[in-house]
């Protein structure tokens, strides 16, 4: 049957099915069963019944035989008369009718290691680790339960267990107290979120010889899935419960009998009590078990009993009966007396045996039909419970509600924690409980009123625990409350953080491959990539921050590697300064190339890497010293932390709290973005990106913030060095992450502008730069308006803060360009350095022209005019004065025009950009319009080159007229600047991935047709241009409306006699064939199909795209147009103010300097300004500021919007309901006061009047008289 459903599956459900049996092969290696191996009569049975509870078929021949030790034993024993045997079922049950889940299932022995069974479960089946555990127990057989513990269940147990994190132990069967869970379990599910990613977990722990139709999960191979048949679903049985999640089915070699599993149970619950909580253990407390009380037989005081002495705490449901009611009531009776524990001998003999006396009352009232033996053993079992009644929390239904069962549990596992060490404070350990189950609020109300004066002693393990386990509401709790980020993160602490990475992250696979390779290059210790036995299977995990034989040896060196490769030369490398590591490029080349790719693996390294490797092992082996120190920057290392594994909430946090607000928003969505194009999981590349996305809008919002209060401030925040992350800027992070929605920002553009434009007024038109260019002296007149020299030193804007006084500077400042930066600052420290009026200004006519000719316009329209003339001078050539004997002048002329063009294109490639050859080389080439201009000058060598040969001087002509086409298409990039013609390249370049998908599909229809049409007109044709002609040219005519009829209609052709039926070709030219009139009717369907697809289905498909993308990208285009300026604007303000071929003269000035002066460029990067000191400060305090004006206003947005108004309604509805329910008790009570008064009148009533006929007493005076009661008018 099995093997039916797994071919019914498919080969992928059949794959995956191997799997999964491969994964759980091992489990009748380890797990056994219980078989009964020696039958043992039951008396009133008449030899038919073992008293396991089975039949004597179900006993083998041996066990039956075995008369021997029948007769020597009476009272049939589990460990005596019963074997193990590897286990027969184990794997998932489905169950028929129920939906497509599965649970896992296993049949166990009693005597089952309980470590092997927790590690199964979690690491094997999928359960996720507790943060607590409720262990269900009583409320067994199929009495009815009472609908106010039905109610505790759903609302309250089930709840808890959700935001807890906890674990629900039950018997799992579909009866008593187990269906009830079930059922809440469902009834939760069918209400909460399908994205939610907290479950309920709730498992079975029943008796395998309770479980009806067990049969069913028989199989030794395992069974994945096995289909189980429950019968009679609306009644309480024996079957299993299908709202579980796995069971666990305890055989003890018994059929039919309870109570076989509890010993396994109360094992399992103490050994999970000694784990630790959180990811892999990691948690500051251990798993607390509690166990609950509801109703129960007489034999659970005994199971009570045992698990308080080994102070396992539990929480009684009073009222719900049995020995819940029992102990209840024996606690509140002993308490009420103030009497002596039975322990204490203070008071004698006598105070023991009135104790013992009342207890025994009670049972023997609760039980009136025990025996005395059985009374007088559980009023035993009663007192020992008294002794440890600080591990017993009573619950009342009529005081509690369920929505409190949370709170109610909380403080029960405290009272037992107090009992189980008195050196550990209270308040302590119920933090590390909330903590534990993620009840920030639980934390609010009672731990952080302000009644308690929290140490930074007392938060430091919870502050760990909520880092690692992803908590951030605590972490702010913390924050708030006395804990101080600078003390307590040190760099040893952030390599701890680190190592606590969960294995399935893509971080932390990125940083074991960084220690792979240092290992492997120190000669560290080799990798294990062995298969562990099985022994080694289910040994349990190691904690992270203990750190397993590789996760503990990763450092800071490993963390700065990977953000380095995140990351790129947009900042200086994290962590070198405590690593002691230099920022120098020898370094950092040396340490880039540490690892060689495969095929380079046999080289040898360099001796700047092995110098670099013998640096950063001596400073990793031992003890490093840069462990103690406290980090720098705490908000920033905790932000890249928790940006690495994608923890949103947690990372926004930290943004929160930490400084440089735009620039860390960048920061974290550039890393987010480089994470996700590493990330292979869908879901988590999606949550990456949409992070991403937010930490964006965030910059970008707090920038405009920025922006609205001070518009040259935030100009310095653009372009001002950052010390956090590594000397880079908000524009260079933006341009990295790819950051366009930011770049679209009106202040970002602004600031471009005021660059683009320098000193000139923005307003300029375009004649009065071509007259300038023409006329130079014209730019001394007022026919382009300047800003005045006297304005070099003032402020772009004044603002009223005080702040603004030392950080805002001049445009002057800003737009430096590497050429004139040796100049300009002379110029300026001359006139800030000389005391006469006429000293403090550079000449005007060396000021004005600088003014004009180093402006980025400037530079850019003189381009665009020479490239006009370099296209009319080429165009010249080609038309009127290419001639084949040798070059003329003209084209001299423009051999050295592109000559020019060349040395430009390499001062690009090889002298702008990153700190490497390399890096400046991939940089160059990632531009579209940089390939284009390679394809272009490589076209016109290759063309030069042919056309200097007599032979090849029509092919090289041809080269030429081709490139002219790629020189002039290069036009398109100029326009890119233009605020109209810019979006609209944009979306012309989007459209062209539409048309290279239409001519996909249009070519294979073609082909399609063109082939078909061909072999039936012509039966053979040998000439093979022809063919392809007829084949490709021709079919695609069709489309443009060119059907030339006398070719493909066949009745048309054979008017004229010119063919030969002999040979089948033409009389007048041999060489073309006949058409063939056979199959002239299909020829002319095929022409009708084809023009019906080509003309009306694929060209409208078209339209309908160009349509779509037009739609798509037209909202878009201008935020795509903006940020594609910026590379504009950087390459024109970093280019020489010459243009070609005059720009030779610029690159002679340019190699003078650089190489023969050796004058070194006072600015490698653009729009980089370096702040220090007070200026830094005053700059961080104002962005801070902003920040908190931002929050401030979306919190308020927040407050004010419709959803939270709702859940602040809602929130009042729930109290006033609260409230009425209060008063409806109260109204009960008055009720019953009111009947109790009643009673007691009647009685008086009647005691006055029987003593008023009896002669006892002579009344004085007659009796009162009642008063009629007051009538008050409505």
């Amino acid at each position: 049957m099995k093997e039916t459903e797994i071919e019914k599956d498919g080969k992928g459900g059949g794959d995956a099915t191997s799997k999964t049996e491969k994964d759980q092969s091992w489990i009748p290696k380890m797990i056994k069963k219980r078989v009964c191996t020696t039958f043992v009569e039951e008396s009133f049975s008449n030899g038919a019944l073992c008293q396991c509870g089975g039949g004597r078929e179900l006993h083998g021949s041996v066990a039956v035989g075995d008369f021997f030790g029948a007769a020597i034993m009476t009272q049939w024993e589990s460990s005596q008369h019963s074997s193990e045997y590897p286990t027969d079922a184990f794997g998932e049950v489905e169950f028929a009718g129920a939906g497509k889940r599965h649970s896992h299932f296993l049949r166990l022995s009693c005597d089952t290691d309980p470590q092997i069974v927790y590690t199964l479960m979690t690491t094997h089946w999928g359960v996720p680790p507790p943060n607590l555990v409720v262990s269900v127990v009583g409320g067994d057989g199929r009495e009815k339960v009472k609908p106010w513990v039905r109610e505790v269940l759903r609302q309250g147990l089930v709840k808890a267990a959700h935001s807890t994190g906890a674990w629900i132990l039950t018997g799992g069967l579909r009866e008593g107290v187990g269906r009830c869970v079930g059922e809440a379990v469902r009834d939760h599910s069918t209400a909460a979120s399908s994205l939610s990613q907290t479950k309920v977990v709730a498992l079975g722990i029943a008796p395998w010889g309770l479980v009806h139709n067990r049969q069913q999960l028989v199989n030794p191979q395992g069974s994945f899935p096995a289909r189980y048949f429950v019968q009679n679903t609306s009644r309480d049985t024996s079957c299993l419960d299908n709202h579980y999640q796995a069971f666990l089915l305890v055989d003890d070699g018994s059929v039919g009998r309870k109570g076989g599993e509890m010993e396994f149970r109360a094992k399992l619950e103490e050994f999970i009590s000694h784990q630790r909580t959180g990811i892999w253990g990691s948690g500051s407390i251990e798993i607390p078990v509690l166990c609950m009380l509801v109703a129960g037989h007489s034999a659970m005081l005994k199971r009570v009993d045992l698990s308080l002495q080994k102070f396992t705490p539990w929480l009684v449901l009073a009222g719900s009966g049995g020995v819940a009611d029992l102990i209840c009531e024996v606690l509140k009776d002993l308490s009420s007396l103030n009497l002596p524990s039975p322990t204490s001998e203070a008071e004698g003999d006598g105070s023991i045996l009135e104790l013992r006396d009342r207890v025994r009352d009670r049972v023997k009232r609760c039980y009136p039909s025990k025996p005395e033996k059985d009374i007088d053993s559980m009023t035993d079992r009663a007192l020992s419970i008294y002794q440890n009644r600080e591990l017993i929390r009573v619950y009342n239904a009529d005081h509690e509600g369920p929505d409190d069962f949370d709170t109610v549990l909380l403080k029960a596992l405290v009272r037992a924690s107090k009992k189980v060490s008195n050196s550990a404070s209270e308040y302590i350990e119920e933090l590390k409980l909330a903590v534990a189950w993620n009840r920030v609020d639980i934390a609010k109300s009672e731990l952080f009123n302000g009644d308690i004066l929290w140490r930074y002693e007392d938060l430091e393990d919870s502050m760990t625990d909520a880092l690692v386990n992803d908590k951030p509401q605590f972490v702010r709790l913390f924050t708030e409350n006395g804990l101080n980020i600078l003390d307590y993160l040190s760099y040893a602490r952030l390599e701890e953080l680190y190592r606590s990475l969960a294995d399935s992250s893509l971080a932390y696979k990125l940083l074991q491959n960084r220690l792979k390779e240092r290992q492997d290059i120190y000669g560290g210790l080799p990798n294990n990539t062995t298969t562990p036995p099985d022994s080694f299977i289910l040994k349990a995990p190691v904690s992270t921050l203990q750190g397993s034989s590789t996760a503990k040896d990763l450092s800071l060196y490993e963390v700065s590697r990977l953000l380095w490769d995140i990351m790129g030369d947009v900042c200086q490398p994290f962590y070198y300064v405590p690593l002691g590591l230099e920022h120098s490029t020898s370094t950092r080349k040396a340490l880039r190339i540490m690892w060689p790719p495969p095929a380079l693996s046999g080289l040898r390294h360099s001796t700047s890497t092995r110098k670099a490797l013998r640096m950063v092992n001596k400073m990793l082996v031992g003890e490093c010293p840069y462990r103690d120190q406290r980090c720098r920057h705490p908000w920033a290392c905790l932000f890249i932390w928790a940006v690495l594994q994608n923890r949103s909430e947690m990372a926004i946090y930290f943004w929160e709290m930490g400084g440089e607000s735009v620039l860390s928003a960048l920061s974290g969505c550039k890393m987010l973005r480089e994470l996700s194009r590493l990330e292979l999981e869908t879901a988590t590349k999606l949550s990456m990106k949409k992070l991403a996305q937010r930490f964006e809008n965030l910059a970008r919002d707090v920038f405009s913030e920025c922006y609205q209060s001070c518009e040259s401030r935030s100009f310095t925040l653009l372009i001002r060095k950052s010390r956090v992350w590594g000397e880079a800027t908000c524009l260079q992070m933006a341009i990295a992450a790819d950051a366009r929605y930011f770049f679209s920002h009106d202040g970002v553009q602004s600031l471009l502008s005021q660059i683009w434009w320098g000193d000139m007024s923005q307003t300029t038109d375009v004649w009065k730069f071509l007259i300038n260019f023409f006329l130079p002296p014209l730019i001394y007149t007022d026919l382009i308006t300047f800003r005045h020299q006297e304005d070099d030193d003032i402020p772009l804007a004044k603002d009223s803060d005080s702040l603004n006084e030392e950080t805002i500077l001049s445009l002057a400042d800003i737009i430096q360009t590497e050429e004139d930066a040796e100049e300009f600052n002379t110029l300026r420290s001359k006139a800030k350095g000389s005391s006469t009026s006429s000293n403090t200004k550079s000449p005007f006519v060396i000021y004005r022209w600088r003014q004009f000719w180093f402006a980025p316009v400037t530079t850019f329209l003189g381009n665009v005019l020479m490239y006009f003339l370099f296209l009319l001078l080429f165009a010249y050539v080609l038309l009127v004065d290419f001639k084949k004997e040798q070059p003329s002048n003209a084209e001299m002329v423009l051999y050295f025009w592109v000559f020019t063009m060349v040395c430009e294109e390499i001062r690009q490639s090889f002298f702008v950009g990153g700190t490497s050859m390399y890096q400046r080389m991939i940089q160059y080439i990632q531009d579209i319009w940089n390939k284009c201009d390679i394809t272009a000058i490589s076209l016109f060598i290759f063309g030069m080159c042919c056309r200097m040969f007599q032979r090849t001087f029509g092919f090289g002509r041809s080269v030429l007229c081709i490139d002219f086409m790629v020189f002039t298409l290069r036009l398109i990039h100029i326009f890119a600047v233009h605020k109209q013609l810019g979006p609209k390249i944009i979306i012309v370049g989007k459209m062209m991935k539409d048309a290279f998908f239409f001519l996909f599909f249009l070519v294979v229809w073609l082909m399609a047709y063109g082939v078909a049409n061909q072999a039936l007109l012509y039966r053979s044709d040998n000439r093979t241009e022809w063919i392809l002609r007829r084949v490709f040219y021709r079919p695609y005519l069709h489309i443009f409306g060119q059907i030339p009829l006398d070719e493909l209609d066949v009745v048309k052709k054979a008017k004229e006699p010119h063919c030969n039926n002999i040979t089948m070709r033409m009389s007048d030219n041999p060489e073309e064939p006949c058409l063939d009139p056979d199959t002239n009717w299909l020829v002319i369907i095929l022409l009708v199909i084809y023009l019906l697809v080509a003309n009306i289905l694929l060209l409208n498909l078209l339209i309908a795209m160009f349509s779509y993308t037009f739609s798509k990208i037209q909202e878009r285009s201008d935020t795509h147009w903006k940020f594609q300026r910026y590379n504009l604007i950087v390459e024109y303000h970093s280019r020489p103010c010459l243009a070609p071929p005059f720009i030779i003269l610029s690159h002679i000035h340019l190699f003078i300097k650089r190489f023969i002066r050796k004058i070194a460029s006072e600015k490698i990067q653009h729009f980089v300004l370096d702040l220090k000191g007070l200026k830094a400060s005053r700059l961080m305090t104002w962005e801070s500021i902003q920040k908190e004006n931002h929050l401030s206003s979306q919190n308020k947005t927040m407050r004010d919007s419709d959803t939270e108004r709702l859940r602040r309604t809602s929130f009042k509805v729930d109290g006033v309901l609260k409230q009425i329910a209060e008063i409806r008790d109260h109204d009960r009570r008055l009720k019953i006061v009111e009947s109790e008064l009643e009673y007691c009148s009647s009685a008086l009533s009647w005691m006055v009047e029987a003593l008023s006929q009896s002669n006892l007493i002579k009344p004085t005076r007659p009796p009162p008289t009642p008063r009629e009661p007051l009538l008050v008018s409505p």
